[in-house]
């Protein structure tokens, strides 16, 4: 683990603040921490727990903080979730494992069933099957309800 940041915006008891701003807060401050650029990261494994306004937010969260490099697809983002359901206080563990494992193996999980993409989540979120790619950087998002937001960043020991 390279980076870590925490917010908390305390918008709404369920909703995420407006534009993600929580989110993108606290992945700017794991960003900050690791003391990488945003380009840096190669996979993102997002909070998405397939609800419209959680994942509408944390989509905008990601474009606000990645700019291009999240809109021209070159960031690649999943959502877990999709395969194992939400583990609720062992997500985030089990999240993080995932990108060690994005890392140590070289293949990006899907998010799965993804069949009909909301156009207000314009990221490549790697739709139903896994891809190669060498991982160096990756973040992991753990939103919460009360406007609680964890990112870590995990990075290839030789990056």
């Amino acid at each position: 683990m390279v980076g870590f940041g925490a917010s908390s915006d305390a918008h709404h008891i369920t909703k995420p603040a407006p534009d993600g701003a929580g989110g993108a807060r606290a992945m700017r401050l794991a960003l900050a921490d690791a003391k990488l650029a945003p380009e840096r990261i190669d996979y993102i494994n997002a909070h998405g727990t397939s609800t419209p306004a959680g994942d509408r937010e944390e989509s905008r969260a990601i474009a606000s903080v990645f700019g291009a490099h999240a809109l021209d697809k070159k960031l690649w983002v999943s959502s877990t979730k999709s395969m194992m359901g939400h583990l609720l206080g062992a997500a985030g563990a089990v999240e993080a494992a995932v990108c060690v494992k994005a890392i140590c193996t070289r293949v990006v999980p899907p998010t799965i069933n993804l069949e009909d993409q909301d156009p207000e989540c314009p990221l490549d979120f790697v739709p139903n099957q896994a891809r190669e790619r060498r991982v160096r950087h990756t973040l992991t998002n753990s939103f919460g309800f009360g406007g609680t937001n964890v990112s870590l960043i995990l990075a290839d020991h030789e990056a």
